[in-house]
Parts: structure tokens; C-alpha cells; sequence
């Protein structure tokens, strides 16, 4: 969230239906969330709806603007030689909000448990680079704590990598990379259920999470960065839906919505006037199919993903069901994001080709025939049904097999699934970047041993080099490591990018002010009533 922010794209809404006509306090922000999948540890953190209230409550040694620029928050001073060894000092006089002090120990501390192994954090993949993560992560740790980390005093700690990064300073706005207090590591489930943070937010009150309802969120006055909230706090109402929020939207009910609902998509401009909001944000949809479902492992599975993608007419979902609110796929990251290039070798995966489509599936039955349905599972609290419908009848029509949407009642239970790698289908799933660079998409996301490889594909070439983009001594030599690497997957179809975003939002007539961010969330901390 990244999340998160980088967090995965949990366009999604939570459990249970409340419209926010409640006791809120005319002076708060009410904006849509969702119930977090995990309780609200920053390590354990990985998609947007736990992501964007994370991103609150805590502050890193950087934080990102609404355009994606990062800034120093915590961080006094960042000093390398050589992009691999770092001495960091933190900026004085911090606090959490149980009023203990933020130190070097704080980051150091919070770091080496997000890595240890045995914690198991779907996060920890992000201290990869640091010196002594291999031993710690291991199933079973040789150290409990990682060798390249050293705290020098109250303020100073040092870090070491195995190779130079590029993306490693620019990495430290990541919600991973957030300190945590003491408290935390009495009871870790019980702290992310009432966290305490030392971000622009805290919790209201003991239990403000109230889950499947809401999580209300004050300023918090021992905050010293450059976020300082310019409203009274926020509240994340979950919905069943979008379609339920945009209506309290257009009531008065609702001051920020982040996510159009498809049944209003060709009206919200005329209804919101100058309170729509659109804008192009780093967020993706892909379909992605787990190595462990029959007939997708091997090569009989990177000719069918690529039989799939081919099948799939982008163009005609993003002009009927969107209306130009997304944009078909050219790679696996966004069309949004520094280094982009939409037109890498293999990128012709990613067009409508249904002759090739057919050959390619054919082809693949010689190996194993083809039986049975291919169902694409999504969650149904989300306003994903009409794409993924239509993206299984473009599949059904073009390699004439039995293909439909499986809808799951909600983000969390496919999560849940597709984490435990036993969801047995396609499923839907997307990313909404956490800091702004198509490394960070990935690395979290494609890497071997990342934990939020959704798909299990895993390819040591492309491990070596993402490594060598990350050690890259110039943006631009990194970005054609980039494009290698990306060539290398769609020549494997490592999944199926399918759409990127255009976002299409809005406020109420109670807000003065609020804007999107570069990944599609509000930036919250400047909305204004």
C-alpha cells in the first residue's frame, strides 16, 4: 500500500451494509473502506482496505505526496556512498500515540520481526535486499535478527545490503519499513486490532474499529511530518456496494468515494459537476491462475494463458462496461508510472488475436485435452461482476469452452483462498502501488519469493533480473532491465493483465477539497470540508 500503501487492489467493498447517517460528527471525513483482511500490522498489511487506514496511523522515514514524489517524514538525514551501505538518523522528539518515544530500535525492531520467518508476515519479502534476510526468513531461522541492520544510538541505525539498490530510499515511505512501539510484540494480533502509531491519525477510541462497520480515525497532535491533516478525522464506512455508496454519495451521506460504480459510470460527471474527479493511477486488473490448477503448470499452462489473453477483447470491455475509465493492459505494471512501454516484444499476448487464440489452445490440448469449465472467481462486494463476465464470454465465444464468473461474497474470503493457494480456479486480482515505480509492482508481486506472488509463478532468470534492475547505476539502465524482464514474462505469460485504470471518483457538496492520489486513493490527509 504498498500498500500500501502499496497495497494489492482491493476494489472492493466490505461485509455489510451502513450508510453513514449516523453519529458522525458533521466535521469528520466519511469516506468508503472495507474490513481489512488482517489485523493492522504494517509487516502483515498487503491490500488497500487495511492499507489506506495503515497509512494513517503510521510514519515512515519517508511518505509520498499525492503525485507520488516522495518526501522526508521521519528521516533527518539518508547518506550512502554507494546505494548499498546506508546510515540513517531519524528526525528528534518523536512519539507513539501511548506517548513512548520513536527511536532507531523502533525501526530496527519492527524491520527484524516483518523478516523473521517464523512471524510469517505476507509483507517480509521487502527486507529481501538487507543483509542477513536469508537467514532470518528461513523456515527455520538461524538468527533472529538481521546482520545488516545495527542501531548506532537513539537516532542513528545502520543498513546493509547485498547490492546496490535504486529503489531502496524511495522504498522507505512503505508501510513495511513503518517503526513500531513495544507494545506491539506483547500481543502483535491484539495491538492490530487497537493500533498505536505515530502517523498523521489514531484510533478515536479503544475499539474503533468496529468491523464490517466503520474505523473512525482523529488527528493525532504528537504528529510532526508533512501530513498534517487538515480536517477533524476520517471515518472508512464499509458498504455491500458500490452502487449503496454512490448514492450516499449523491446524498450527502458519503463526503469521498474513490470508486465509480459501473451502473453510474456514464452519469457521475453530470451528477457530481465540478465534484467528479478522473484522473490516470497506478492500479491494474489482471487474472491470475495459480500453478497448482490442472492444465496450468508447464507448458501446456503458458499456452493457455496465452490462449486466454488472447481471447480476451480488451478494447470492447473498456469502451462498454468502463466508458473510458480503464485502459487496456501493455504490461504487467501501469500505463501510469515512470518507464512505461507499452509496446515491449510480447506485448502482442496482450492484443485480440482469436485465430492465434484458437491455434494456441489447440495446441495446448495435443498435450492434455481440454475438459471441464474455466471459471474466473471474483468477489461479488466489489463491482467486479460485469468485467469478469465479460471477460469469460469473450473466452467462451473465442475458444468456444464453458467459461463464467464465480462470484465469492467478499474480498476477504477469495484473499483467504488465494493466499492459502487452494482457491483451484482463475481468479481475479489487481495491485495498487504502494510507492511510485513498476519495480516495486514486481518485485511484490512476481519475485519467487515474494508472499504476494498470487499466481506461484516463479522463474530464477527473472529473479537475477530484477536484481540487476534494482542495482542499476541509472533510472534509464534500470528501466530497459525492466523491459527485459518483462519480456521474459510475457513470453511465459506469467498471468493475464487485463486492464489498467483511468480512476473515476467524487466528493460530496460538504467538501471544499479532496484529491486523488497518484494510486487511485484519496489523499487523505488534505481532504477538506
Amino acid at each position: 500500500m504498498a500498500l500500501t500503501a502499496a497495497v494489492l487492489l482491493a476494489t472492493s467493498l466490505g461485509l455489510s451494509a451502513c450508510s453513514s447517517d449516523d453519529s458522525a460528527d458533521a466535521s469528520i471525513v466519511t469516506t468508503n473502506g472495507g474490513e481489512p483482511q488482517n489485523p493492522l500490522v504494517p509487516t502483515n498489511t498487503n491490500e488497500n482496505y487495511g492499507g489506506r487506514v495503515v497509512d494513517r496511523l503510521f510514519a515512515g522515514l519517508k511518505y509520498y505526496d499525492a503525485n507520488g514524489v516522495a518526501h522526508d517524514e521521519m528521516a533527518q538525514k539518508i547518506e550512502t556512498t554507494d546505494r548499498k551501505n546506508y546510515t540513517i538518523t531519524i528526525k528528534p522528539d518523536w512519539k507513539f500515540s501511548d506517548g513512548t518515544p520513536v527511536t532507531a530500535k523502533s525501526f530496527v525492531d519492527a524491520w527484524n520481526y516483518g523478516a523473521l520467518g517464523t512471524n510469517a508476515q505476507l509483507q517480509s519479502y521487502v527486507f529481501t535486499p538487507i543483509v542477513g534476510f536469508d537467514e532470518v526468513s528461513a523456515e527455520k531461522p538461524t538468527a533472529q535478527t538481521m546482520s545488516g541492520l545495527k542501531v548506532v544510538d537513539d537516532k542513528t541505525f545502520t543498513v546493509a545490503l547485498k547490492s546496490p539498490s535504486i529503489d531502496f530510499e524511495t522504498e522507505l515511505g512503505y508501510a513495511p519499513f513503518y517503526p513500531l512501539p513495544d507494545a506491539a510484540y506483547k500481543d502483535i494480533k491484539a495491538f492490530g486490532e487497537n493500533p498505536i502509531g505515530n502517523g498523521p491519525y489514531k484510533f478515536a477510541h479503544t475499539g474503533a474499529w468496529q468491523h464490517n462497520v466503520q474505523i473512525d480515525l482523529v488527528p493525532n497532535p504528537d504528529y510532526h511530518g508533512g501530513r498534517v491533516p487538515k480536517n477533524k478525522g476520517l471515518r472508512f464506512v464499509m458498504y455491500q456496494s458500490f452502487d449503496t455508496a454512490y448514492a450516499d454519495l449523491i446524498a450527502g451521506n458519503l463526503d469521498s468515494l474513490d470508486t465509480i460504480p459501473d451502473s453510474a459510470i456514464t452519469s457521475y460527471k453530470k451528477d457530481l459537476g465540478d465534484r467528479a474527479i478522473t484522473k490516470p493511477t497506478a492500479q491494474n486488473q489482471h487474472v491470475g491462475i495459480q500453478t497448482n490448477v490442472p492444465h496450468f503448470s508447464g507448458e501446456e499452462g503458458v499456452l493457455r494463458r496465452k490462449a486466454l489473453s488472447m481471447a480476451i477483447n480488451r478494447d470492447q470491455i473498456c469502451e462498454n462496461i468502463f466508458h473510458g475509465t480503464r485502459l487496456p493492459a501493455r504490461d504487467f505494471t501501469s500505463a501510469s508510472l515512470p518507464g512505461f512501454d507499452g509496446n515491449l516484444p510480447g506485448s502482442e499476448f496482450l492484443k485480440y488475436n482469436p485465430d492465434e487464440a484458437k491455434k494456441l489452445w489447440a495446441q495446448a490440448n495435443t498435450m492434455s485435452p481440454w475438459s471441464g469449465r474455466f471459471e474466473i472467481a471474483y468477489n461479488s462486494d466489489g463491482g467486479h461482476q460485469a468485467w469478469i463476465e465479460a471477460v469469460a464470454n469473450s473466452i467462451k465465444n473465442t475458444l468456444g469452452i464453458d467459461s463464467i464468473g464465480t462470484p465469492y461474497p467478499t474480498f476477504k474470503n477469495i484473499r483467504d483462498e488465494v493466499n492459502a493457494h487452494t482457491i483451484g480456479k482463475a481468479f481475479r486480482y489487481g495491485w495498487q502501488g504502494d510507492y511510485p515505480t513498476m519495480l516495486q509492482f514486481l518485485t511484490s508481486q512476481y519475485y519467487s519469493y515474494s508472499a504476494t506472488n498470487n499466481v506461484d509463478w516463479k522463474n530464477p532468470d527473472f529473479d537475477k533480473l530484477l536484481d540487476a534492475a534494482l542495482a542499476a547505476p541509472t533510472l534509464d539502465a534500470s528501466y530497459k532491465i525492466v523491459a527485459q524482464a518483462q519480456t521474459l514474462m510475457l513470453n511465459q505469460m506469467a498471468d493475464i493483465p487485463v486492464l489498467d485504470y483511468i480512476a473515476a471518483a467524487g466528493r460530496s457538496d460538504k467538501v471544499k477539497s479532496a484529491a486523488l492520489a497518484w494510486n487511485g486513493l484519496f489523499d487523505f490527509e488534505n481532504i477538506e470540508k
